[in-house]
């Protein structure tokens, strides 16, 4: 009975989690060495469909990318692609106004967010006919970052030609930037099509979900006809003052873009999949990816932010409480998710949830937590006492804007550095190091960084794995 006892205090921890997000409704699981340790859906998929269970499907967003890659990794052992080809070998129409620099491109670099392309606006109008649909938006139209201004991206052909027509500068020559970049996935997707000949969805499904066993995994809701544990999305906004959580249960879709983030699956379908990756390539007695493409995909090929590298679809912590985490969230409207693996010690966790901005990660990281035996809120962060001197707090404000449509700024005030976002929430950023700071929000720690150019000016801030230009006062 004693074993049990950090069940009944982490299920304390999730509710008051779920309390502080608004969070309608969210499942978790963990299993060791395959078999399911816990699981448990919390709240309700919708007020008329009933509870929430290990088998509610939900989105999964950006955990999706591993998927892509897995699939990159199939087609490379199978001798039809190598991560080190040039994007163009595939992708020969693949152009940007940056000049020559897009023929330098790899594949393995659009796999590391690393080939030096900034956050750019893609995603938004490939969203575009799905997010019109949206009745809340005929209330509140659209921001400009929102996509409203751009003609509907239908087609990969109209991805090219909106990418080769953006104005843009590189972060840095290709191979030594990270930046987190929806469109090299979409990119990757394209490969896969031309490179195996079949429509990336449903490769995706005959190679991975299919000889996985991941019956309920789909990115198309009419594939699971007959099938109903299936939670409604839900959205949040702004109204005096406080989140307001309401039902918006249309799911967005960007079809030239499907291979950055929109697959949906449930927490039993997702532990088979997690489970890939602790045995070395294997689904039960199936094999679905080489032990050394395995071992390629969680490799740490370049660092995010201190202690976090971005692997293939996958982000490497080398250290979360002495030992190796291997782990990708996701979010998208109606999507918050999060998949842990702790390969060394054979555990295997998804936290999913219907509302984006939930605190999906806290979830996941928790419940390794208490079954580890420590509390569900410890930091894997060590402590820092750094300081800035107050004379050098105009080096980190200022305001700062990506093509993407993240706008924030930073001020400080009362001997403190808060990051104000769009929504005018605040967050307190905390010194770490040098051009470094945390922040703590939906219940987990993030890095803010600051990146310099060679004269020691700050000209970007790396926040959500994304580096945002800071703008330049006229």
């Amino acid at each position: 009975m004693e074993n049990e006892a950090w069940k009944v205090s982490y299920e304390q921890y999730v509710e008051k989690m779920l309390d502080e997000g608004s969070v309608p409704g969210a499942a978790v699981g963990i299993a060791k060495d395959g078999q399911l340790v816990y699981g448990k859906g919390y709240r309700k998929r919708n007020e008329e469909q009933g509870e929430v269970t290990l088998d509610t499907v939900f989105g999964i967003g950006s955990i999706t990318k591993s998927f892509t890659c897995m699939a990159i990794m199939q087609l490379q052992d199978a001798g039809k692609l190598s991560v080190h080809d040039p994007v163009v070998k595939h992708l020969p129409e693949f152009q940007l106004k940056v000049g020559e620099v897009a023929a330098q491109m790899t594949i393995h670099q659009l796999m590391t967010h690393s080939t030096g392309m900034p956050p750019l606006p893609t995603l938004m109008p490939a969203m575009k006919r799905s997010m019109d649909l949206d009745p809340e938006k005929k209330e509140t139209p659209p921001k400009e970052s929102e996509g409203s201004n751009s003609k509907p991206i239908d087609s990969y052909a109209e991805l090219f030609e909106y990418m080769a027509d953006l104005n843009f500068e590189l972060l840095g020559a290709p191979g030594t930037q990270f930046s987190y970049s929806n469109d090299s996935y979409a990119l990757l997707g394209i490969i896969i099509e031309r490179v195996s000949g079949e429509v990336y969805e449903e490769y995706i499904k005959e190679h991975i979900l299919k000889p996985a066993g991941m019956n309920h995994t789909v990115f198309f809701l009419e594939d699971l006809a007959g099938y109903d544990n299936i939670t409604s999305i839900y959205a949040g906004k702004e109204k005096d003052g406080q989140t307001e959580v309401f039902l918006s249960d249309n799911w967005w879709d960007a079809p030239a873009m499907r291979a950055a983030g929109f697959l949906k699956s449930t927490v039993r379908d997702m532990l088979k999949y997690a489970d890939i990756y602790r045995t070395g390539g294997l689904a039960g007695e199936v094999r679905i990816l080489s032990e050394e493409s395995v071992a390629q995909m969680i490799a740490p090929h370049i660092e995010c932010e201190p202690g976090c590298f971005y692997g293939y679809g996958l982000m490497i912590h080398p250290d979360f409480h002495g030992t190796l985490l291997v782990e990708h969230g996701g979010s998208i409207k109606g999507t918050q998710a999060q998949m842990n693996i702790l390969p060394k010690l054979g555990v295997t966790a998804i936290s999913l949830t219907n509302l984006a901005g939930a605190p999906a990660t806290a979830l996941a990281r928790g419940v390794c937590n208490a079954l580890a035996g420590r509390p569900s809120e410890t930091s894997h962060l060590p402590a820092s006492e750094y300081s800035v001197p107050a004379d050098r707090a105009a080096e980190y404000t200022g305001e700062f804007k990506s093509e993407e449509g993240a706008r924030l700024s930073v001020v400080y005030e009362n001997g403190q550095y808060v990051m104000v976002g769009d929504d005018k929430q605040t967050i307190e950023m905390k010194p770490y190091g040098e051009d470094l700071f945390v922040v703590k929000r939906r219940g987990s720690e993030a890095f803010v960084r600051y990146i310099r150019d060679s004269s020691r000016n700050v000209i970007r801030l790396s926040f959500g794995f994304r580096q945002i230009p800071k703008l330049v006062k006229a």
